[in-house]
């Protein structure tokens, strides 16, 4: 059995969204012919991060994990640093560098969005010889720009350099990529051609059922709304900000069109959109509501919610809102939780989002843009669906189990591990010459 380094900063019971691709693979990693261990910072030193602790139970109990310390923050953040992949690069680099001399692995697979980690990849590299694939999860040195200008200045502008420096020095010397999304590939090739087309492979973020069964045996409290309420809910989980502000205006003009139509009473719920310490998180979805005139039907929890907690939310919601970023290569990674729900799903996605097929052919209502111009049409095709939904609530989806089986857990890693298995072989044949 070949062996994995996993490298994964966040890791249980720390909840971040870069960490699921790990979690949600160890379980299968071994039928597929794979030994992971992962290396992380220990939770005691990301203070700020969000934890949940019930997350441990979804590993398998015989995962190996090598857990570094960090550089405090309250020394770091005197220097304007506050990133765990800076803070915790030193301890990384020395405890990647003692599992390599003590374990012959195969491979090193860095999945996190914690992207100063990366370049340890060529670090390892030229001194053990190891082959090393990155995972995309997001655009690194990301050519995006959010349309009211926030990162173009201060330190966003100065870690915008970094990453454009570091970015080619680590994608130089990589021996494959994952990505969530085709547009990513695409881009990073036509950065770095010398990566090879069949060493790249576009894996979407996945779920399990084993997650839901997970989260019902968490003691639970719904501390947002009543299942009783004769109201209608409404509920998205995850991030919001300005990328959102489109998507956000469609759907909103739309409840405010039908709202003196229907006699379906209604209240939406916009749960940790800002990924900001508990109690720092800023509001971006509720003042698109204001500007619409139904802020009174919308409420907006910005701080995060532990991740089972949040399939909770989706398993009491009489349907979920999907909203997509007007970046068009943005994935959102909970489209595979909202339809393991089988809940309805009311999607409001860029034309090139990679999960619009997706949705469509699971039934979902999805509306699309591609800029702010066409809000007016997309609002005159969500108004009347929206309508319809609302008069047949409560319901379930009855989406093909041929339509979600693509995008399980195991059908996911066993694409990793293809993409693993060839990048080896590759690089065995290279030293052989």
């Amino acid at each position: 059995m070949k062996r994995l380094l996993i490298v994964s900063p966040h890791f249980p019971p720390v909840n971040a969204p870069d960490l699921h691709r790990v979690r949600l693979s160890l379980p299968y990693f071994a039928e597929f012919g794979w030994q992971p261990h992962v290396l992380s910072v220990a939770a005691v030193h990301q203070p700020e991060a969000a934890l949940d602790p019930f997350l441990r139970e979804t590993l398998p109990a015989d995962v190996a994990v090598t857990e570094v310390g960090a550089w405090p923050l309250a020394f770091t953040r005197r220097l304007g640093v506050g990133n765990v992949a800076i803070r915790a690069f030193t301890h990384l680099h020395r405890a990647g560098a003692r599992l390599m001399r003590d374990t012959r692995f195969d491979l090193v697979f860095f999945s996190t969005t914690m992207f100063f980690a990366l370049p340890l990849g060529r670090l390892w590299k030229r001194r053990f010889g190891l082959p090393y694939v990155l995972d995309m999860q997001d655009p690194w040195a990301s050519d995006y720009r959010p349309s009211d200008g926030s990162s173009a200045r201060g330190k966003g502008a100065f870690a915008r350099r970094l990453h454009g420096l570091l970015e080619p020095l680590t994608l130089r010397r990589a021996n494959g990529l994952i990505a969530v999304s085709p547009a990513y590939i695409q881009t990073l090739r036509r950065r770095y051609p010398k990566i090879p087309a069949e060493l790249c492979a576009t894996v979407p973020f996945g779920a399990s059922e084993r997650d839901f069964e997970a989260a019902r045996r968490v003691p639970w409290r719904n501390d947002f709304f009543d299942r009783a309420d004769p109201r209608v809910h409404g509920v998205a989980v995850g991030c919001g900000g300005a990328a959102m502000a489109t998507a956000a205006r469609i759907l909103f003009a739309a409840v405010a069109r039908i709202r003196a139509t229907t006699a379906t009473p209604m209240h939406l719920w916009f749960i940790g959109t800002d990924y900001a310490p508990a109690g720092r998180g800023r509001r971006t979805i509720s003042p698109v509501a204001r500007a619409e005139g139904i802020d009174a039907l919308v409420h907006e929890t910005p701080d995060r919610v532990p991740y089972l907690t949040a399939l909770r939310l989706l398993d009491d919601a009489s349907f979920l809102i999907v909203l997509g970023s007007d970046d068009p290569a943005y994935s959102p990674s909970k489209v595979y939780s909202c339809l393991l729900s089988r809940k309805p799903i009311v999607a409001v996605l860029h034309e090139a989002s990679p999960v619009v097929d997706l949705l469509r052919r699971a039934g979902s209502i999805v509306v699309t843009f591609t800029g702010s111009s066409d809000v007016a049409g997309a609002v005159d095709a969500l108004a009347p669906k929206l309508g319809i939904l609302l008069d047949r609530l409560p319901c379930e989806t009855t989406t093909d189990d041929a339509v979600l089986a693509p995008f399980g857990a195991a059908e996911l890693t066993r694409q990793q591990c293809a993409l693993f298995d060839a990048v080896v072989a590759r690089s065995r044949a290279g030293e052989r010459r």
